[in-house]
């Protein structure tokens, strides 16, 4: 049954174009030619997707009770997108979406929902078919605004013709919007051969407009329930492909002629700066290279530029304000790297770890594991996990998320790293001192599978505990706790709710040591002082006599402590 757009509406979006980017992912990497044919156009369509739904998903753990409202959702979808942009299209996405969010995100916007022809979500909380066409539009002349120089025959090219079809269909229902929407993006898309050279000649349409079309059929499915799949009538992406490669080879290719060279680096990073500041970046980066797309606003930005001086690029960032998550490809090189390297023959086997502190990264990488830092509220995506797999340079992986929430990215990146030919084994530690228990086994001169075992077992036989404090009053499985109370966590649950780190740690331990342990690990956040490790071991040395302890410092994480008991 059609609905109107609300919160839960834009989750099951996310989480659809999600879905359906991951099936056509492979296909669009075939055909991007345009504007460099690097073939991860589908891939950094999907890490964006990623993040905007990793984002929606925080902010619905975060509202408790009860749900968030639209305008809370749609604008964590644009941050997250905002901030996961990947690639040339991923950005354009990023900026299509912040252009939805400023209609449909509430009157505080620029074009809020209680402007023309719109309800005001603050009062229905949910958006009907003609703000919905607002929003399409208003994301289109976003997407235009962005790019330094537009091209037809683009993605650009295919919002624009959803957001005119959207406007056809009168003022409906969001689902029948929708569907005008998804319908005329199908029709521009098979256009686009026509209106750019290079997608003509290899016979492809636009691989950005191929991700959009799948992201507005997962907003039909979202609003209506329908399932819809885009057929392109032009040749397959396998034909695509071989085109592909012949001319970044520069081979002769009956269909596709070489086409010249460009930039030789792909600069993508956030930027923190006023809005004079970027409007002197964007003039200053339009004259260095190409495919120039600036997204954003409110002091943070998306830079993204295909430049031969890399370097001159993150200079001119610097000076703008300030970058961060910098991330420079070399085009052909296949992978991202700031400075270059010679290469090395692979390892056989090598681990990759996710871990919440500096201490335990500096742990970790001690113990020979590539680590993948997290920030708090920014878990890491899949790309970022499948990078750390490249970075390993080994040809069996072993891969420790230590946080159950990252299970499915996890997952997805190892499904990556496989395609690519390296061997992964997921195991599923749900805290960092599993994976310290894992790491303590961990024999390379074994069998891949045998050691797989074997740290999996030592995980396993693992509990794990936490401490953390209360941001608002909240029902726990203890009991009622108010701000600023110190969280016992043991397995995820709250189990204890106390007024101090020491007591609340101590009660912790004796719940988990009940059950029996022979080695307790405690990691210190950084705010927790030395003298209270020292109460702590004396606590299990006094009255666990055959336990042993290990103490670390995590440094800035979330978390107070990390507790494990083996």
């Amino acid at each position: 049954m059609p609905q109107n757009l609300d919160a839960v509406a834009v989750r099951a979006w996310c989480r659809l174009a999600l879905d359906a980017l991951g099936r056509a992912r492979e296909e669009i990497d075939s055909i991007n030619v345009y504007p460099v044919a690097d073939g991860d156009t589908g891939t950094n369509l999907y890490l964006t997707v990623e993040s905007a739904s990793q984002a929606v998903d925080a902010a619905f753990t975060g509202h408790d009770p009860g749900l968030p409202s639209l305008a809370q959702t749609v604008r964590a979808m644009a941050h997250g997108a905002l901030i996961g942009a990947r690639g040339n299209s991923g950005t354009i996405l990023s900026q299509l979406l912040r252009g939805m969010a400023q209609v449909l995100g509430g009157p505080d916007t620029p074009e809020g929902p209680s402007g023309p022809g719109g309800e005001n979500t603050s009062e229905t909380d949910h958006a009907d078919g003609r703000t919905l066409e607002r929003a399409l539009r208003r994301a289109a002349e976003s997407a235009y605004e962005a790019v330094a120089h537009p091209v037809e025959g683009t993605v650009l090219t295919v919002a624009t013709a959803a957001a005119e079809a959207a406007e056809e269909a009168g003022g409906a229902d969001c689902g029948t919007v929708a569907r005008a929407a998804y319908d005329g993006a199908c029709a521009a898309l098979d256009a686009t051969p026509g209106q750019l050279a290079v997608l003509g000649r290899a016979g492809v349409v636009d691989a950005g407009g191929r991700g959009l079309v799948a992201v507005l059929g997962a907003l039909v499915g979202a609003l209506s329930g329908e399932t819809v799949s885009h057929m392109s009538q032009h040749r397959s992406a396998d034909g695509a492909h071989a085109r592909v490669e012949a001319a970044e080879r520069d081979e002769p290719c009956e269909d596709l002629p070489a086409e010249a060279g460009g930039p030789a680096f792909e600069v993508i990073y956030l930027l923190e700066a006023d809005d004079s500041a970027v409007a002197r970046l964007r003039a200053r980066l339009d004259r260095l290279g190409d495919s120039l797309v600036v997204v954003g606003g409110d002091g943070l930005w998306n830079i993204h530029v295909h430049v031969d001086d890399a370097g001159a690029a993150v200079e001119a960032g610097v000076e703008a304000g300030r970058p961060h998550r910098i991330r420079i490809t070399h085009f052909g090189a296949g992978d991202a790297h700031t400075t270059a390297q010679p290469p090395r023959e692979r390892t056989q086997r090598g681990i990759v770890a996710v871990v919440p502190g500096e201490g335990l990264a500096e742990l970790y990488a001690e113990a020979g594991a590539t680590t993948v830092p997290t920030r708090v509220g920014e878990p890491p995506a899949s790309g970022e996990l499948v990078d750390a797999i490249r970075r390993a340079h080994a040809r069996e992986v072993v891969l420790l998320p230590n946080d159950a929430e990252l299970r499915h990215t996890a997952a997805a990146a190892a499904e990556q790293a496989r395609t690519e030919g390296v061997r992964v084994a997921l195991i599923p530690t749900r805290s960092a001192v599993q994976g310290i228990a894992a790491l303590a086994v961990h024999a390379p001169d074994r069998r891949f599978d045998e050691d797989v075992v074997a740290m999996t077992s030592a995980a396993g036989a693992t509990r794990y505990g936490e401490l953390a404090v209360a941001e608002r009053q909240s029902w726990t499985m203890a009991g009622i706790c108010q701000a600023g109370d110190v969280l016992g966590l043991i397995d995820g649950d709250v189990a204890v709710i106390g007024s101090e780190v020491a007591h609340t740690a101590t009660s912790v331990l004796d719940r988990m040591l009940s059950a029996g342990g022979e080695m307790v690990t405690l990691v210190l956040g950084e705010s927790v002082p030395d003298a209270v490790a020292g109460q702590l071991e004396k606590h299990v040395r006094e009255t666990y006599l055959a336990v042993d302890t290990v103490v670390y410092r995590g440094g800035r994480q979330a978390a107070l402590m990390l507790i494990g008991v083996e």
